[in-house]
């Protein structure tokens, strides 16, 4: 594979057929050559880049020959078919090499659009070419230059003429940049156009011998893979289809390996400074807890508890995240991983990001750990300071071995005596600070044993690139006897018989959610609002039966009111938002209505759906949709056929696309800039794979491994140092 370091072409004026290009490659250099402090000169230096561009140039990011050297295509446009004039033919995209005789501008009278207008001709014969708002052009096509234009014949009030979509006026040396062969598309902005960027890229690739390879040779041998700057160079001019996806593979492969390093290196750092006591072998305690269960465990779970157990009887502190489906008994793994905290004579918390998640989990887990002789306790922000006051005395002093809480646990004056377990239950609402307060160090200096919990289904892609420094547990398996929820779209000609069929339901003594986008109207949204909704079926579709409001800006009092009397039967229709998304687990509830439901994303409308179906009745699950988009209906209708949480998630993400993907969660992540989680599963895989070698030590000498783990660190790793721990 070789790369042009230009990527021009020169076609003598008048041929209809490409000759031989010319291929300028890369110089053979040594090591002594490659100056890498070059790549760092400000984009100033080039010729081209005054005051204007290099502001532009700097709104995207781009401030120096490094940066633009790694500023890569999304996409490269096909070459279309090299033709004369003489051989046009209306609607076929062709190329045209030929030369301007003359030339006139004119503005339309309504629009005040400027049309530009020149008489091109070769050896074949001439045509009119038109260009619409490019008036500088004129004094450009005064000179009668030689140009390529790329574009098709069209036929508008009886006149032929060619409409160009891109052009170029060729120099002396008569190479091509905008037009012939593969044209790279990069991303830009505001008045930056994509000219400007690959003019620009042109000017600086003999720079690009001075980009370091951090791949080692018994990779790049192994894969066939080009060095970097080739690579680069080939992802920029390719000569063929093929050349640019080798390129573009070889660098993602590259990315995906530096972020495996920084994420499993990181974790590596952690588990060299930090420690954990040691959980001995289960005892009595936990064997009556798994004795007691009401059900039979599945085999997802009894597997995920057994690599819970290994964890726990390391001196390293378990960082392992558990997610599955809705419904696939995460909150089971999670009680027994306490049990087995309070067996061990020390502590445990869980930490819920909402109030009515955490009274949820301790109306269900404080009657069942407390009948192991377990003392559980609750704290959260809207209990009174006086009972604030007291819970947090009773965990100081061990008195309470199991708390369960929200924010309020990680809130200054919470001490625990002895913590040896943390839950962290849907731990993406949590920044990432919250999630470190909780697992700080106790006053032995020792750090808990800390399992992260989603309901969301995380598609292994993601998790492998978010919770790399994570062991995955993953609950694949729902309980015997869990049916799936009936899904179905309803239309505005289809809503009174959905009514009926809720009405009777109710009378059956079963229960209904109705759930809403919003709280109240807004004026910019249409979208139903649950206060408004509330109303309506309150003296319409659900007169008769008892109805109540659920929304996060009620009182706390109120919200636990409400969702008492939905639990223990006294509601038989609860309008709410999406805040009954997790958490909540009323078995008698077997019909959920959802409202706008074009305003959720797959992954939400998948959690919300998981509060029916619960227990061993059939469940229904209805989603309003009236006058949607093709896209939406597609969406929606992919949902109502699907309760596979795992393939709805990476419908999900592949639908909002990767956009940052790290955010505060990983701070000095930046994002993905060649490979894609989608197009680049196995990519991805085999440098996690690699990766556990290089930091294993197991392959590579050490100056090549260190130089690898530099080039991580300088790419994902942020101010986070951990390259001395590893």
């Amino acid at each position: 594979m070789s790369a042009k370091t230009g990527g021009g072409i020169h076609f003598p004026l008048g041929s209809s057929a490409a000759t031989d290009p010319t291929e300028l490659t890369l110089p053979l250099t040594s090591k002594k050559d490659i100056d890498p402090s070059r790549l760092e000169r400000p984009l100033a230096d080039l010729k081209g880049v005054g005051k204007i561009t290099g502001r532009r140039l700097d709104e995207l990011g781009l401030k120096t020959v490094r940066d633009l050297l790694l500023h890569m295509p999304f996409r490269h446009e096909q070459p279309s078919r090299i033709s004369s004039v003489g051989s046009l033919s209306l609607g076929e995209e062709v190329t045209l090499q030929v030369r301007v005789t003359s030339c006139a501008l004119h503005e339309t009278r309504r629009r005040r659009v400027s049309i530009l207008e020149a008489l091109v001709c070769d050896e074949s014969g001439s045509v009119l070419a038109t260009w619409y708002n490019q008036p500088y052009l004129q004094g450009a096509f005064d000179e009668r230059p030689e140009i390529l234009i790329k574009g098709s014949l069209v036929r508008r009030r009886g006149v032929s003429s060619f409409l160009v979509k891109r052009h170029e006026i060729l120099g002396e040396t008569g190479e091509s940049l905008h037009v012939l062969g593969l044209v790279p598309v990069y991303p830009t902005c505001g008045d930056l156009s994509v000219r400007t960027i690959r003019s620009l890229l042109h000017r600086a690739t003999p720079e690009a011998r001075h980009l370091v390879d951090p791949l080692p040779a018994p990779t790049l041998a192994k894969k066939r893979y080009s060095g970097r700057a080739e690579a680069v160079l080939s992802n920029h001019f390719p000569a063929s289809v093929e050349e640019a996806r080798r390129a573009r593979e070889r660098l993602a492969f590259e990315e995906l390996l530096l972020l495996q390093l920084a994420v499993l290196g990181r974790r590596l750092k952690e588990d060299a400074s930090r420690q954990a006591r040691v959980l001995e072998v289960p005892g009595p305690l936990s064997r009556a807890y798994l004795d007691g269960l009401l059900f039979e465990p599945t085999a997802a779970q009894l597997r995920v508890v057994s690599e819970i157990e290994r964890d726990l009887r390391r001196a390293v502190p378990m960082q392992r995240l558990l997610h599955g489906d809705v419904g696939s008994g995460k909150t089971m793994v999670a009680a027994y991983s306490m049990v087995r905290a309070v067996e061990g004579g020390g502590q445990a918390a869980l930490m819920s990001p909402t109030e009515v998640l955490a009274d949820q989990h301790m109306a269900r887990l404080g009657p069942e750990l407390g009948a192991l002789g377990a003392r559980v306790g609750l704290l959260k922000g809207s209990q009174t300071a006086g009972e604030r006051r007291k819970i947090k005395t009773a965990i100081a002093s061990g008195e309470i071995q199991v708390v369960i809480g929200t924010h309020a646990l990680i809130q200054e004056g919470v001490r625990f005596s002895d913590l040896r377990v943390t839950v962290i239950d849907e731990q993406h609402r949590f920044g990432v600070r919250q999630r470190e307060a909780i697992m700080a160090p106790g006053g032995a200096g020792t750090w808990p044993h800390t399992l992260h919990m989603s309901a969301t289904p995380i598609p292994r892609t993601l998790s492998l690139t978010l919770y790399g420094d994570l062991d995955v547990s993953v609950l694949d398996e729902l309980p015997p006897g869990r049916r799936p929820v009936r899904t179905r779209l309803v239309f505005g000609d289809s809503e009174a018989r959905m009514w009926d069929f809720v009405r009777e339901q109710l009378t059956r003594g079963k229960q209904a959610y109705v759930v809403c986008p919003l709280i109240e109207e807004s004026e910019s949204l249409q979208a139903a609002s649950a206060r408004q909704t509330f109303e309506e079926l309150a003296v319409g579709e659900l007169a008769g039966f008892r109805v109540r409001l659920l929304h996060g800006q009620l009182p706390t009092a109120e919200k636990a009111d409400v969702m008492s009397s939905f639990s223990s039967g006294g509601v038989d229709a609860l309008v709410s938002t999406s805040v009954i998304e997790v958490g909540v687990d009323v078995a008698n509830a077997t019909v959920m209505v959802i409202e706008g439901a074009r305003r959720f994303g797959l992954s939400q409308l998948h959690q919300l759906r998981g509060r029916v179906g619960r227990g061993a009745e059939e469940s229904y699950c209805f989603l309003m949709a009236e006058g949607e988009e093709e896209t939406v209906l597609s969406r929606l209708a992919l949902f109502a056929r699907t309760n596979d949480g795992f393939a709805l998630a990476e419908a999900d993400l592949m639908a909002r696309g990767e956009g940052q993907l790290f955010g505060e969660r990983q701070s000095g992540f930046g994002d993905l800039e060649v490979a894609s989680l989608f197009r680049d599963r196995r990519l991805l895989e085999e440098a996690r794979a690699l990766a556990e070698q290089v930091l294993a030590r197991k392959l590579l000498p050490d100056a090549s491994r260190r130089f690898l783990l530099a080039a991580a660190e300088e790419r994902f790793g942020g101010r986070v140092t951990w390259m001395e721990k590893v």
